[in-house]
């Protein structure tokens, strides 16, 4: 490609509105530009980089046997009304009308839509499994779109949906997809680590998370330092401590005139934080109140929580009438002592002798409370959110928080779709049964914005080979507009297209150190320079991305660095 004939309109200027680093870059570098609220027109830089990234996920997807398909975007609202996820899935499902008032939703995910399709041409056990997988532009609304292609509102993203007569035979497909996606995200060059997760609005058992490390990640990591387990936040594991010790202190009641919070009380007493006690109040499944008792150094972990058999779900705070109905006074002051209502304790609550709480009064609050004692024994549960430094749950080293991007989930959905959508079919003996699935999502137009935020430095974008635009750009300086230097530019320049070396000329005619800055904003990783002093010494300037230095190269060695 030359790029005279190129479109490549690069910025000196960080635009205002981009907050991070791959927002920044892809349109400094010219890749994307804003069409409006999270959504962006790919430029043919960028639309290169997407393409290439596609590529690698069509060839490992069709290796490991999926088949490929197009849905439609535009999806009938009947559909998402069966699976009973119109009603569920919230504003970020776009709905509409036609032109007839019958209702649409511009598709997210393509769960139902996959689906109703086996249930129309799958009849027999002859015709599983099968796995159909498309790469296909999904719109979410979201409330607050940021971050460039890292959260827009549409995105493009392979989805691949599996249906299977047996469990067994599901575990084999998610365990296949497993592997293909690690085969993806090293062939494009990621630091990545696979995480358990929680399946969210997509519903089902097992699943887990591909994660990008990266500073700006959105989501919050817990990974173990000497193993490789690792879990998003919302679903890291924490392991119960040692005994509880035995009780020294008597319960004795303080004044706490306008300490409402378990710092502020540390503070004043002068305790560890770690050594006092907090109590949510939420509502309960029954219709009644559960307080959840965290140590005051710890957060409560909303997923977690709202897991548990004895606890509304979705999650919800007691309002503060509810609490002084059940506690006698405002928030702020409460605590298990007096058995108000029933007690989940974190496990590291659980084991706590002597702690600080609450005291049910306004004002006041106790020290050298007891389970037991002075509190009835809670019910033990994994309540919070893990913290540097615990032990990991596999029982190898500790855990350390990290941020992710996260680039790829893989769902065991078992019949939720399937019994939902009324799909069966005939097996072997000639009985109807219902299929189990699964599903598999890779955000491919966010690896773009992924792999920029791993991979950037000062100058701009430094791109893994298997994705970058083009290896190799060819500088052409020619002050003098010399033929000699243009003649050998352009002989270099069907060398590489006869190697099958992806190149590009840079022939616009730039001054060297325009050229130079827009090479490496755009982050091709090679650079090789024609000019009339390289002509006179019979060599090449190249340099690396990467590299701090230019060096002198024959045709001989340049070209090997290529072989």
């Amino acid at each position: 490609m030359r790029l005279s004939r190129f479109h490549l309109p690069t910025l000196k200027e960080v635009p205002a509105d981009a907050e991070i680093v791959s927002h920044q870059l892809m349109l400094r570098a010219g890749m994307i530009r804003k069409l409006a609220a999270g959504i962006y027109t790919w430029l043919p830089l960028g639309l290169r980089v997407l393409r290439k990234v596609e590529a690698i996920v069509r060839e490992e997807m069709d290796r490991a046997g999926a088949l490929e398909v197009l849905a439609s975007l535009v999806v009938p609202a009947e559909l998402w009304q069966e699976s009973g996820r119109y009603a569920k899935y919230g504003p970020e499902l776009l709905r509409l009308k036609d032109r007839h008032q019958r209702d649409f939703v511009l598709s997210p995910t393509c769960e139902e839509v996959i689906t109703d399709l086996v249930r129309r041409d799958i009849r027999s056990y002859r015709q599983l499994p099968i796995n159909l997988y498309q790469i296909q532009w999904k719109f979410r609304d979201e409330i607050r779109p940021r971050f460039g292609v890292m959260r827009g509102r549409d995105f493009l993203m392979k989805d691949a949906y599996s249906f299977h007569l047996t469990e067994a035979d599901l575990e084999r497909e998610y365990r296949n997809m497993r592997e293909t996606y690690q085969r993806i995200f090293t062939r494009l060059g990621l630091d990545f680590r696979v995480v358990k997760a929680d399946s969210g609005a997509i519903g089902g058992d097992r699943t887990e998370e591909f994660h990008v490390l990266a500073q700006s990640g959105e989501d919050q990591l817990a990974v173990s330092d000497a193993s490789d387990y690792a879990a998003n936040l919302e679903v890291a594991e924490t392991r119960p401590p040692g005994p509880r010790p035995v009780a020294k202190s008597t319960l004795r009641k303080v004044e706490t005139p306008t300490q409402k919070t378990c710092e502020a009380v540390a503070a004043l007493l002068g305790v560890p934080l770690a050594t006092t006690v907090k109590l949510i109040v939420v509502k309960g499944r029954d219709g009644g109140l559960v307080a959840l008792a965290l140590r005051g150094d710890h957060t409560l972990n909303a997923v977690k929580a709202a897991k548990h058999p004895k606890v509304a779900a979705p999650l919800a705070l007691a309002d503060d009438a509810e609490i002084r109905a059940a506690f006698g006074c405002e928030a702020g002051f409460l605590g298990p002592v007096g058995d108000k209502v029933p007690v989940i304790a974190d496990h590291a609550a659980a084991a706590l002798a002597d702690f600080v709480c609450g005291a049910n009064e306004a004002g006041f609050h106790v020290t050298g409370a007891n389970w037991g004692r002075d509190a009835a024994e809670p019910e033990r549960a994994d309540l919070r959110n893990a913290v540097d430094g615990d032990p990991s749950p596999d029982g190898q080293g500790r855990l350390k928080l990290v941020r992710g991007i996260e680039v790829g989930h893989i769902f065991q959905n078992g019949p939720l779709y399937t019994k939902a959508l009324g799909v069966t079919v005939l097996d072997e003996a000639g009985k109807e049964l219902t299929p189990t699935a699964g599903c598999y999502g890779i955000g491919v137009s966010r690896i773009v914005g992924a792999v920029i935020e791993q991979c950037h430095d000062a100058a701009g974008i430094v791109w893994p080979e298997a994705i970058a635009p083009w290896r190799v750009a060819i500088c052409v300086i020619n002050p003098k507009n010399d033929a000699r230097v243009s003649a050998a530019a352009e002989e270099l320049y069907a060398e590489f297209a006869r190697r099958g070396i992806e190149a590009c000329l840079d022939d616009r005619g730039l001054r060297p150190g325009a050229m130079f800055a827009d090479i490496e904003l755009i982050g091709i990783p090679h650079r090789v320079v024609v000019s009339e002093r390289g002509l006179a010494a019979g060599t090449f300037e190249y340099r690396g991305r990467r590299d701090t230095e230019s060096v002198a190269l024959d045709r001989e060695r340049l070209f090997a660095r290529f072989a």
